[in-house]
This record gives C-alpha cells, structure tokens and sequence, in this order.
C-alpha cells in the first residue's frame, strides 16, 4: 500500500494559517530562503546574503497580518522585501561588481558541462558585463536580476516592487539596452554561425 501523495499548501495558505499559529510561517523560510540567498549573494556576495535573508523573512513575519491573501503565491512578495534591503546596500553592491572586475567568476553552475561552457563566455564578458550592471540605475538593476536570477514573471516582479508591468517592461528594457551596448550589442551565450 503507497501513501497518498501529499499536496503542498498554498503559500497565502501557510501565510493565513500563522495568524493564529506563527510556527507555520517556518514552511515559507523552508520553500524559499535558499532561492532568495542566491539572488542575494549574486547581488551583494555570500558575506551578507545570510543576514540579509533572514532579515528578510522577520519583516515578512512581522508583515504577514497585511499580506494579500488572494496572492497565492508569496515569492514576488519576499523578492520585494529581499530587494528593498537589498538597496540599503547599494555602495555593497557597487564594490561587488568593481570585485567582479578583478576577479576570476564564481561557481555557480551546476552541472560540470554547463560549468565549462559558461566558464569560456563568462571569463571573455565578466568585466564588461560587471561594468555595464554597476552603470545601470538601481531601479533598471532590480528589474533586470528579478527577471534574469530569480526567474520572476513581469507581473511577479510587478508585484515585488509595487509598480505596473509597463514600468517592468521599459526598465528591463533599458537596462537590456545598456547591457548589450556595453557588451558590443552582442550576446556571449549565444553562438555565432
């Protein structure tokens, strides 16, 4: 005999039910906190990712009681708050992509195929693509690494910064705009025929 397939609860679900039994929240850090300390550490390094996490997850708790329960998922709502703290760290985030400038790329793909084919672009458009994300606005930058690193949709991200998707859609492109001039208008994962 197999056990019943479990269902996994709604975060708006797991949000409600920690009004009355806050120990449920814990289910929201368990689903998510490793996906915003990436998208933290790529922006600001693993120093201050941590901290800035679990900073994120105590105003989130502390802001539960006015979460809008109709938005069943809780991730563009994590993002924003990962992202505003994020732009208290605005001079860290500045000297991080002057680093990246110096030095050689982070692991962070996974599979060793993968790792050596992005190892070859990354290394030839590192700096300048460093460069071009330090000279794009704060506001450009958030859009653009909620697309590009969190994998957030337009109205997701919409959501996580408070502000319409047309806004979503003219930073993005803008800040598409600067990063393929900076690169030489062209794309290094891309092959060339």
């Amino acid at each position: 005999m197999t056990a019943p397939p479990t269902t996994r609860s709604l975060d708006s679900d797991l949000v409600r039910e920690s009004l009355t039994r806050p120990e449920a929240f814990s289910a929201l850090f368990d689903r998510y906190a490793a996906m915003l300390y990436r998208y933290v550490s790529r922006r600001l390094g693993p120093e201050i990712a941590e901290d800035l996490v679990g900073e994120t997850f105590l105003v989130a708790f502390a802001r539960r009681k006015s979460y809008d329960l109709a938005c069943e998922d809780a991730r563009p709502w994590l993002f924003g708050i990962v992202t505003r703290l994020v732009s208290r760290h605005h001079r860290a985030e500045a000297a991080r992509y002057r680093s990246l400038l110096r030095t050689a790329p982070e692991d962070v793909v996974e599979s060793p195929a993968d790792r050596v084919a992005a190892g070859v672009t990354a290394q030839a458009s590192r700096p300048a693509l460093a460069r071009a994300l330090a000279g794009i606005a704060a506001r450009d930058r958030d859009v653009l690494l909620l697309v590009a690193w969190s994998d957030l949709s337009y109205e997701e991200v919409a959501r996580a910064l408070d502000i319409p998707v047309g806004t979503v859609r003219s930073r993005l492109n803008r800040a598409r705009r600067k990063l393929r001039a900076a690169l030489g208008d062209t794309n290094p994962l891309r092959e060339e025929a």
